[in-house]
């Protein structure tokens, strides 16, 4: 079933079916996933970026349950770890009760460099949308609850 759902759309603009809507929506979010990353500070990928995220979001955590929030192997996060552990920016320590599970947790500069990101990342947003009119800031708002439930029917 296709719908031809489009509240506001403009003279002369065609629908588009669900199959194109789909297309067209991972395509915009995809370039502005990419567009925010880059506002990400020098040197950190942004896998370890999001490792970083984790980590804050999480507190302290074992390489394990890090692995798998990132979706990466655990060796992978071990690297990762071991990376952001050279540049100071998260501490590993060996479990109190089971010597062979590793916790990890943010130093004070993770934490700045976790804050650094994400107000830098919102001001390189805010600014694009400083450009938008009234109209389109109230179909971004009408659109964000829906975008979220996108994201919140997977989880």
């Amino acid at each position: 079933m296709t719908s031809s759902f489009a509240p506001d759309a403009k003279a002369g603009e065609p629908q588009l079916s669900d199959p194109e809507l789909a297309a067209r929506l991972r395509l915009v979010l995809n370039r502005l996933n990419r567009r925010l990353r880059n506002q990400a500070p020098e040197g950190l990928s942004p896998s370890l970026t999001s490792t970083l995220v984790t980590i804050e979001r999480e507190g302290t955590i074992t390489l394990g349950r890090l692995a798998a929030s990132e979706r990466v192997t655990p060796p992978s996060v071990t690297r990762m770890v071991t990376t952001l552990e050279g540049l100071g920016l998260v501490r590993r320590e060996a479990d109190a009760s089971d010597r062979r599970v590793a916790r990890v947790s943010l130093t004070a500069a993770g934490s700045r460099v976790v804050q650094r990101t994400r107000t830098r990342k919102t001001a390189w947003l805010a600014r694009r949308l400083r450009r938008l009119d009234d109209a389109e800031l109230v179909a971004l708002r009408a659109a964000l609850p829906v975008l979220e439930r996108i994201l919140e029917e997977d989880m």
